[in-house]
């Protein structure tokens, strides 16, 4: 696993790609989480991301230059909400290979005004009842799904469907299914309240922004600052306790001549 850091931006690979877009590689490093990107200077018009860790797809800067983003083979569940003030001209967006689970988890890309092409091969999301059309619906300037062309005989029929009462009854329990998703994941993945006092207590005496923002950069890969200062104390006196020990062994071999 591998922090996504300014240097390891600087030092990836760059190039003009085959149709002539500016891209940066920053595939295969088992990244966590994305940050930092703001060390690119908005000077790449895709990046690649694939064969990574991924969970979340966020963490992004103001990037008005990117119009491609590749995330082949990641573990991404969740996608943040209002992605288009952070990349407000992407078209293109590859998801093959997560772990997206719901249709309502899909929902805030509807808000990317300039999405054209999206692929999300291989996720669960694809077996769900009305997934094609429902995308459709939803993104209305999409015009390649999965690498197929948007038909206008499926345009016209994902608006008739979802206009009309059985179709608001589906996009009811679509969003009823994606809340009881996150739920579940919050109940199995997320903080106790131990935990959250722990957090808000970590950020209560950082000193510094840069600590503050480490600690920002462990709760987004699902680390708990209590959590780790516990564990330290605990090998600190796992440490110290040794340490006693050795000193006893030490003082028992003098006192026997040894």
């Amino acid at each position: 696993m591998v922090k996504l850091t300014p240097e390891l931006i600087q030092q990836s690979v760059q190039r003009m790609n085959p149709v002539k877009d500016r891209e940066l590689i920053l595939r295969g490093y088992k990244i966590p989480v994305i940050e930092n990107m703001g060390a690119t200077l908005d000077q790449f018009d895709t990046i690649d991301l694939s064969e990574n860790d991924v969970r979340k797809l966020d963490g992004f800067p103001l990037l008005k230059r990117l119009k491609c983003l590749i995330l082949n083979n990641n573990r991404i569940v969740r996608i943040s909400e209002h992605l288009e003030q952070n990349l407000p001209n992407l078209e293109t967006l590859i998801l093959t290979g997560n772990m997206i689970l719901e249709l309502g988890d899909l929902d805030s890309l509807a808000t990317i005004p300039k999405l054209q092409v999206m692929s999300l091969l291989h996720n669960p999301v694809t077996a769900r009842p009305h997934y094609r059309l429902y995308l459709i619906f939803k993104l209305p300037n999409l015009k390649l799904l999965d690498f197929r062309k948007v038909k206008l005989k499926e345009r016209k029929e994902a608006e008739s469907l979802f206009k009309s009462r059985k179709g608001k009854e589906i996009q009811r329990e679509i969003q009823r299914k994606a809340k009881t998703s996150m739920a579940d994941a919050v109940k199995k993945h997320g903080p106790s309240q131990e935990e959250m006092r722990a957090i808000r207590e970590a950020i209560a005496k950082a000193t510094s922004l840069e600590e503050v923002e480490r600690l920002n950069r462990l709760l987004q890969a699902g680390q708990i600052p209590g959590r780790i200062a516990q564990n330290n104390v605990e090998e600190i006196q796992e440490g110290n306790q040794e340490g006693e020990e050795e000193e006893e062994e030490e003082e028992e071999d003098e006192m026997n001549g040894h």
